[in-house]
Parts: C-alpha cells; sequence; structure tokens
C-alpha cells in the first residue's frame, strides 16, 4: 500500500474517537514509559499480532510520525481489520496540545 492509500485519521479526530474505536501505539517501551495518549494500548510494532483483532475492530494505528504505525496498518488491514494510521504520530498528537501522560501514575509525559 503507497502513502497515498494509506487511511489516516487526524491526531484531533482520533482522541475524539467514538467507544470501541482502538488506539494502538506500537512504539517501544521507553517511548511508551516516557508519554502516551490516554486510553491507548500498547503492543511495539515487532510484537503486533494482527490476527488478536478480530475483523469489524478499527484501530487506530499511532507512533512517533507516522511509519511504524503504517506498517501495523497495513499488517491489520492484510488480514480485515480496519486500520487507520493517525496522521504525523504522537509528534503532531502534542503538538496538537493533546494529552500526553507518562506511564507511572498518569503524570504529564513527554513524546521521545
Amino acid at each position: 500500500m503507497n502513502e497515498s492509500e494509506m487511511p489516516t485519521i487526524r491526531p484531533e479526530d482520533a482522541h475524539t474517537r467514538p467507544a470501541g474505536v482502538v488506539l494502538l501505539d506500537v512504539r517501544e517501551d521507553d517511548e511508551w514509559t516516557a508519554g502516551h495518549a490516554p486510553d491507548a494500548t500498547h503492543t511495539p510494532l515487532g510484537q503486533l499480532i494482527p490476527a488478536d483483532y478480530p475483523s469489524g475492530t478499527t484501530v487506530l494505528c499511532v507512533c512517533r510520525s507516522g511509519g511504524r504505525s503504517s506498517k501495523a496498518v497495513e499488517a491489520l488491514r492484510a488480514v480485515g481489520v480496519d486500520a487507520v494510521n493517525v496522521s504525523g504520530g504522537m509528534n503532531c498528537w502534542a503538538a496538537a496540545g493533546l494529552p500526553v501522560i507518562a506511564d507511572v501514575g498518569g503524570a504529564p509525559g513527554t513524546v521521545i
């Protein structure tokens, strides 16, 4: 899938996603620990098992800038999951003023 075919969503729209839509952060553990979106789930890209997500599930994939999450989108769509890339990743999420929390205690986090 080339970049023009990649389904994307703005961070602001991902933040206000409807209930039941999964926000999946595919960054590495240290990146997640430093700061992530509230209510996101975490599975590093290298540990992603697309078959774990049932078809009919909508998954919004995010990483730091969009590269790894686009690979996750491709893998998930290949097994019938409605997967969408969060454009610009957590860098754009944070730049838009959306909340970023640390993994410990929900304190304000940072994107690394």
